[in-house]
């Protein structure tokens, strides 16, 4: 009789401690999705402030160069399809720079995969084929912010129909597009023993014409009567591991140097990274592309990258997914430092380098923006709140953002630097889109210049549908919010 007692006892604390745990989660998940629906509704307020009014004038926005067809697949389906068998064993430190056969692609793409980092590299699904490139992708993006657009690039006839009309384009027609297979994965997607801990996209190419920039000298042409306000320069990343004749790359690069420093100073001019493992092409980007921007794109595993090559000559391939905003604006800091110390140094020998004004890196949790005090990039809180709803409706696939859909990555609040005492910022209802301002030193007579730097949280999307091509996306818009408001 005690026993049923008993047992009915610890039944009843059973049930109660279950009904509990549900009103808390459902407590705690209440909390989230209003926590999530106050900071999209202050993002989509400072997003409205940016909006350009139908009676002013359209910015006129060139991009090159290139373009390819993307041929998307889900990656976990098609290698369980075809390499079920040979699920490989890596070291963490080991990815091909190419890849010259399965059995390294295989290992490269494991690399990548349990990293979660995205990769580019030479060489009956559910597929998908679209418009694909640097160039066209953010050129759509430009058009889709009423941005008036001139995009560089080659292409063929079967192309050419899936770029909007109102894109004007320099470059000729080609009869075989350049292909490149996207291997698409979601975060928790599992291959063998890795498990992939954010979604991203491991992209295979083995590209004959985007290389060469074969469209160049017709943009170069273009940009004499076009005149924009900004030109962009894109899709470098298809020369790493390319096998060039001897000085064929470097004089391709100096044809974009020579574009570069043949445009206006008041044409404003910026440079999107990608994937980049040759350290010999970032050591000669470095030297024809880098010192004639204004403005830099990239992500966090680019920005680590290139803070590597700047202030140390090596690479870094995967980086941390989700680093935290003290570290990515530390990184920030120190490449501006790099490159400004770059200018001072050698402006006087070359009076046509330009200072970069502006940085822009995307992750999957915030985006960061740096731009200088005075100078030609204005609202950086507007572009960077821009840029953080557009990363979800991309991802998403959808333009409404629906809170129910979201994951908050990004704490409530972030210290500005990894140094001892820094100050915190903190994210809220009044401030969705924390911005400052601070002096950054740099040189041997420690020179001082303000930079004004604004984080946006990323609505993170919970289902992933597309991730090719969002780092594209997300600079465009950044770009356009900020060229809206130029005068």
């Amino acid at each position: 009789m005690r026993a049923l007692k008993y047992m009915g006892w610890v039944t009843s604390c059973s049930v109660f401690t279950a009904f509990i745990s549900i009103i808390w989660q459902a407590f705690q998940s209440l909390q989230a999705l209003n926590k999530t629906t106050v900071l999209l509704t202050g993002l989509l307020a400072i997003e409205s402030s940016v909006k350009r009014s139908a009676f002013e004038p359209a910015p006129k926005i060139a991009v090159g160069y290139g373009a390819c067809t993307d041929l998307q697949i889900n990656a976990t389906e098609f290698l369980d399809t075809f390499y079920k068998m040979r699920v490989p064993n890596v070291s963490p430190d080991r990815a091909a720079n190419d890849v010259n056969n399965e059995n390294e692609l295989l290992q490269s793409f494991v690399y990548y995969f349990k990293n979660g980092a995205a990769a580019e590299r030479l060489d009956k699904e559910r597929i998908h084929w679209y418009m694909g490139g640097n160039a066209p992708l953010m050129a759509v993006r430009f058009v889709m912010e009423g941005a008036d657009v001139l995009l560089g690039a080659h292409m063929s006839k079967k192309l050419r129909p899936l770029l909007p009309k109102e894109i004007r384009l320099a470059g000729d027609e080609i009869p075989d597009d350049d292909i490149h297979l996207i291997l698409e994965y979601k975060a928790g997607d599992r291959w063998g023993p890795y498990e992939a801990p954010r979604a991203n996209r491991y992209i295979l190419h083995n590209d004959k014409n985007n290389p060469h920039l074969r469209s160049v000298e017709q943009l170069t042409d273009a940009l004499k009567q076009y005149q924009p306000q900004l030109l962009v320069v894109s899709g470098l990343q298809m020369m790493d591991m390319f096998k060039f004749s001897p000085g064929v790359r470097e004089a391709r690069l100096n044809q974009v140097k020579k574009q570069l420093i043949s445009q206006p100073r008041d044409t404003l001019q910026h440079f999107e990274l990608a994937s980049y493992v040759e350290l010999e092409l970032l050591q000669q980007l470095r030297q024809y592309v880098l010192p004639y921007v204004d403005s830099l794109g990239m992500n966090e595993q680019e920005l680590s990258n290139l803070r590597e090559v700047l202030q140390h000559g090596s690479t870094t391939l995967a980086t941390d997914w989700n680093p935290r905003v003290a570290n990515t604006l530390d990184q920030m800091r120190q490449v501006f430092i790099s490159l400004l110390e770059d200018y001072h140094t050698k402006r006087e020998a070359d009076t046509q380098r330009r200072v970069v004004s502006r940085i822009h890196v995307h992750t999957l949790a915030y985006q960061a923006i740096m731009t200088i005090v005075n100078s030609k990039w204005k609202n950086t809180r507007g572009a960077a709140a821009k840029a953080a709803l557009t990363a979800h409706r991309y991802v998403c696939k959808s333009q409404f953002v629906n809170p129910e859909s979201v994951m908050l990555v990004l704490d409530d609040s972030f210290a500005t630097s990894a140094q001892e005492q820094a100050p915190r910022m903190r994210m809220s209802a009044a401030n969705p889109v924390p911005c400052w301002q601070e002096y950054i030193q740099f040189g041997p007579s420690r020179q001082r210049v303000e930079v004004e730097i604004c984080v946006a949280p990323v609505l993170v999307c919970r289902v992933a549908k597309k991730t090719a091509g969002a780092g594209d996306n997300i600079s465009a818009s950044g770009l356009v919010a900020q060229l809206n408001l130029l005068k």
